[in-house]
């Protein structure tokens, strides 16, 4: 098989497809391709017999040679209207104007053309064209437009980007390339945000689906409420639930307050009995109150125990609590009664008490309390998180200083926060 250096798709989508006494096969309607390679091999070509609107799939080994002049396929070729058996993307049907994420600069773009190139014997789909040329091109302009340049001394250069920087959002719940979804898990949450917002709500939902479920439900907490909220909407029932489930407990539940009570109810009904009585609980409270803003996820220990004892029941009981602001020391009915940090348990013997350890005036918030007051409680005792109790003294949760900001910066000042600073 001969194939020259590069050729742009929108080029060869131009060219008919012969047979060895060079009779008029049909139109090449579009190249498959494989996904799962860091530049997607060409597998197949799509043709169009004169007539018909079916298209016919040839394997790429039957090409024999590709050209300006046109393809030629091998003597006794054969194709078949089925699809192939493994996981396939048509160029020209599943990438043409699409909405892509370019995870080298952390941006949506619009695929105009693609580049493909012959390597090693092989056809690899090797860059994006995002710019106008590959837009001129596909209208028939760009030599035009080149010349127009020339005449006028002006530079008109091509806007490429390399295929293993890009992601196709899919809806068969896979990326196109396992070096992209490592790329993605490089991206911060909050950048993981910005790109999805970026993109249209089935785009959006078809991302998310392709991140890795702790990954999504992190960059879920980053995102503007209207935009996630479009996008779990678009989601399956199964699906949504366990992304919501992998939130943080307080952001879960503000998502489900905001769509309508029978998706909630449903998704709730998919969730763990214990995960999902703690989200219907969180739902019962103001949204903007310290109830509404608080997450489940903080550590106690009992008081009257060891140093030692404290720390293994740490381990036992909250190894999956991501963060760890402060130990908070209850009673055997839930009352607060104290708080120490980490460190004072690790630089503390193992035989000494935490009722010596801890400071037992404890500055916290009812769960009735306002956003704008727990945001003022929280810088004036510079905390990392501040403790919800009730009316009775009770531990309820913690609201993390990041969560009460998020309360009372509106949303368009956060995202002008420099990143370094947001976490």
């Amino acid at each position: 098989m001969v194939f020259w250096g590069e050729a742009y798709l929108s080029a060869l989508l131009r060219y008919g497809v012969f047979d060895t006494s060079e009779r008029y096969v049909g139109r090449l309607d579009d190249i498959v391709v494989d996904p799962q390679a860091r530049f997607p091999e060409v597998t197949h070509i799509a043709v169009r017999p004169k007539g018909s609107r079916e298209t016919v799939l040839y394997p790429w080994s039957a090409v024999r040679s590709a050209s300006q002049e046109g393809i030629r396929l091998q003597p006794n070729a054969s194709g078949s209207s089925a699809e192939p058996a493994e996981q396939v993307i048509h160029l020209r049907r599943d990438l043409m104007d699409r909405q892509i994420v370019d995870t080298s600069g952390k941006r949506v773009v619009r695929v105009h053309d693609l580049k493909l190139g012959g390597v090693g014997g092989k056809v690899l789909l090797t860059h994006a064209d995002i710019g106008w040329r590959g837009v001129l091109r596909r209208m028939g302009w760009e030599h035009f437009a080149l010349g127009m340049c020339r005449t006028f001394r002006v530079k008109f250069g091509e806007r490429l980007i390399a295929w293993e920087h890009l992601h196709a959002p899919q809806t068969e719940d896979r990326l196109i390339a396992d070096q992209t979804r490592e790329a993605l898990r490089r991206i911060h949450p909050a950048d993981l945000a910005d790109i999805a917002e970026e993109l249209s709500a089935p785009d959006r939902a078809a991302f998310l689906e392709g991140l890795d479920e702790d990954i999504a439900a992190d960059a879920m907490q980053e995102m503007d409420p209207v935009a996630l909220v479009a996008a779990v909407n678009e989601l399956d029932d199964e699906h949504a639930s366990e992304l919501i489930d992998e939130m943080d407990p307080d952001a879960g539940a503000d998502l489900l307050a905001d769509l309508s009570e029978e998706r909630a109810n449903k998704l709730l009904e998919l969730m763990e009995p214990k995960e999902a009585q703690e989200l219907r609980h969180l739902l019962t409270y103001a949204e903007d109150s310290a109830g509404g803003l608080m997450t489940c996820d903080h550590v106690t220990v009992p008081r009257g125990i060891t140093v030692q004892a404290a720390v293994s029941h740490i381990r036992e009981r909250f190894s999956e609590v991501e963060t760890v602001y402060y130990v908070y020391v209850v009673d055997d009915d839930d009352l607060l009664c104290g708080v120490l940090t980490l460190r004072d348990l690790i630089v503390a013997g193992p035989d000494g008490l935490v009722d010596d350890l801890m400071a037992a005036n404890v500055v916290s918030a009812t769960t009735d309390m306002g956003q704008v007051d727990i945001a003022r409680l929280i810088a004036r005792y510079n905390l990392l998180a501040l403790p919800v109790v009730d009316a009775g003294g009770h531990l309820r949760g913690i609201v993390t200083a990041d969560d009460a900001i998020d309360a009372v910066i509106p949303t368009s000042v956060k995202k002008r926060i420099p990143k370094v600073f947001a976490r």
